[in-house]
């Protein structure tokens, strides 16, 4: 079992005003010559053996850097990285691979570099070669490899052997959707068996449905951990506003904490998911007809509104989405004061479970342009199988079955 312990972590180069002053510093080291430029700062945080936490934040937050201070390849300016277990890290792309040598010799010092002995090597190169996928390329220079495929005998060698710790950066976002399914079932296969994880993604499924705990790392700090659906959310509505005044967090009645931003210029006075009969549910039968109505009220004018909507299941993952961009049923030159009704009406055609919605008032598809209110977990509810025969799945997509015998 593994586990990582960081206290104090903290991460600066050294800044020269001229090429002469790294010079002037090394002949007269008692006057320093240099300012330091903090990447990292104060960085502390634990993951208990067997626990998956995400890490996530902007390009430039200092995720990259920490994960070389955590496996060592780096050295702290502050702080401390405390490990315990086998680690595989598979951090850049092809990090260590020589362009010269073949695909296998490059596993082999690869794996070497991860602990393994020539020896066991050898003895796992069919399974590396079968997961890895490349053929004939494993005996051609790594150098006519695209990225995907260096990712594949990357993420290979480093699994090869379940380590107690894993960490895996952005690398396999370079795969192809097949490699990506297949490199995730692995990780949640270790993950049963006991092994930590520590995975850095802007994948918002990857992160809500493999790990337990998400760490948000924003200008070189620890801003916020918590629940991967809360935390994603809060990063979503940062990457949307990219200023914090905007972004508010509130809990719901139920505890769990609810992401609201925007402008405030307009926002949803009301919500509710009504059955056949015009009456408000929380509780809704698969394949029953239900209608998502949505009032929302402005406090300014509004040249172009468009309302949105979400389903996500209790993992915080996209079930469908849709708006009246999309629609094509944009509304023009809304009034200050002026309150409309929305009623999407749609079959329930989910698997049993708990499920949110969130809303969306933008003025185009995206809330990236006018972000006049985002809000998560706006509506929960929750769909049980009370008439249909059981089925597997978050969809109820039931078919017409014909067979015929010979």
């Amino acid at each position: 079992m593994g586990a990582i312990v960081v206290t104090g972590l903290g991460k600066a180069y050294k800044q020269y005003p001229t090429r002469w002053s790294r010079l002037a510093e090394w002949m007269m080291p008692g006057r320093p010559r240099h300012k330091l430029k903090w990447v990292l700062r104060d960085v502390g945080f634990s993951v208990k053996p067997g626990e998956a936490v995400g890490l996530i934040g902007i390009n430039g937050a200092g995720k990259s850097t920490l994960l070389k201070l955590i496996t060592g390849t780096t050295q702290p300016t502050t702080g401390t990285v405390y490990m315990e277990g086998r680690v595989a890290a598979l951090l850049e792309l092809g990090m260590g691979f020589h362009p010269d040598f073949t695909g296998r010799q490059n596993v082999y010092m690869a794996g070497q570099l991860l602990g393994m002995t020539v020896e066991e090597i050898t003895s796992l190169m069919p399974e590396i070669e079968a997961f890895a996928e490349i053929g004939d390329y494993m005996d051609q220079p790594v150098r006519v490899y695209s990225s995907g495929m260096q990712m594949r005998v990357a993420f290979s060698v480093a699994t090869a052997r379940r380590p107690d710790i894993l960490i895996v950066d952005e690398a396999l976002s370079v795969g192809d959707a097949y490699f990506q399914h297949k490199s995730f079932d692995r990780i949640r296969r270790y993950r049963q068996q006991g092994t930590t994880l520590l995975l850095v993604s802007h994948d918002k499924q990857a992160i809500q449905s493999v790990c337990d705990r998400a760490l948000l790392l924003d200008g070189g700090r620890l801003t916020k951990e918590g629940a991967p659906e809360e935390i994603m959310d809060y990063y979503n509505a940062l990457i949307a506003e990219r200023e914090n005044a905007t972004v508010r967090l509130q809990a719901t009645e139920t505890g769990k904490v609810q992401t609201v931003s925007g402008t405030g210029e307009a926002t949803v006075a009301d919500i509710a998911l009504l059955d056949e009969h015009g009456e408000r549910v929380e509780v809704v039968d698969v394949g029953a007809p239900v209608t998502l109505q949505v009032t929302v009220r402005t406090s300014a004018a509004i040249p172009r509104m468009v309302l949105g909507y979400m389903i996500k299941d209790r993992l915080g993952q996209p079930m469908y989405g849709t708006n009246t961009h999309l629609k094509e049923l944009p509304l023009e030159d809304v009034a200050a004061g002026e309150e409309v009704v929305y009623r999407f009406a749609f079959p329930m055609n989910l698997g049993p479970g708990s499920y949110s919605v969130a809303t969306a008032i933008v003025s185009t598809e995206t809330h990236l342009v006018n972000n006049y209110e985002w809000r998560d977990l706006a509506l929960v509810f929750t769909v049980v199988n009370m008439r249909r025969p059981y089925f597997e799945g978050s969809a109820w997509l039931d078919p017409a079955v014909d067979i015929q015998r010979t």
